[in-house]
């Protein structure tokens, strides 16, 4: 497991600490074609978006690292109690170690995203290389679900670099993040919920790990955080999909 390279609480496009990838509509997410076609291509943009599709109270969910064999089918199990859907940056070592969660991802109609394939700080990397390790990890989320829809890129550490340009190229929406809670180091259950529900904003993207180690503890907070913020009036929305 990689050590932070910072500890910060809330950010949108800085450097993010071990890392790194909810938004949750209500509703299911739509399935779509195989592929980047020449539409989404043409229509991704290079801009990191950070907000959700929606303003006011909407807030979305996204879950880096994973798959994990323990953590993340717990957290699914939460969201599908709480009927909230959710983004899932995936790690393409991980996918090939677990193609069979990646499918119970896809099942429960969460998003998809691409989080590289090693979780490589590719802040220096040329185009050609980013292209290739995008490509890569694009190819075996799709070995473990044929079909799917990777809409989003999230660049390991936030170290963008070239890749949001070779992202949209490839018709995914670089995704960011507003929210980020040092989940990795653990902190404990009740100051993850503390930290969360005090650092959230309207129409902010909040960054949570399902993978890179012992996830138990943002399991635990999410189960609490998702009826507290319901009872206040908040919705789980996607992030926006266009910058």
């Amino acid at each position: 497991m990689k050590l932070p390279i910072h500890r910060p609480v809330s950010l949108g496009k800085a450097v993010l600490p071990l890392a790194a990838a909810v938004l949750a509509l209500g509703a299911s997410v739509p399935a779509g074609p195989a592929g980047a076609t020449s539409a989404q291509a043409d229509t991704a943009t290079p801009a990191i978006v950070d907000s959700t599709r929606h303003d006011g109270k909407y807030v979305s969910l996204t879950f880096d690292d994973g798959p994990d064999p323990v953590s993340t089918p717990q957290l699914l199990a939460v969201l599908e109690k709480h009927h909230v859907k959710a983004a899932f940056c995936l790690w393409g070592d991980h996918v090939k170690q677990h193609p069979d969660i990646v499918r119970q991802i896809a099942a429960a109609g969460h998003l998809l995203c691409n989080h590289t394939m090693h979780h490589d700080n590719m802040g220096a990397w040329g185009a050609e290389a980013i292209e290739a390790d995008l490509l890569e990890t694009n190819a075996v989320i799709r070995e473990a679900v044929p079909d799917a829809k990777i809409d989003y890129f999230r660049a390991p550490y936030g170290s963008w670099g070239q890749t949001p340009e070779v992202a949209a190229r490839l018709g995914m929406q670089p995704l960011g993040w507003q929210l980020t809670v040092s989940d990795w180091e653990p902190p404990g259950t009740q100051e993850l919920v503390r930290r969360i529900l005090e650092g959230i904003r309207p129409g902010g993207v909040v960054l949570l790990h399902d993978g890179g180690g012992d996830r138990t503890q943002t399991v635990e907070a999410v189960d609490q955080v998702i009826p507290r913020l319901k009872a206040e009036g908040w919705k789980f929305d996607r992030p926006a999909r266009r910058g």
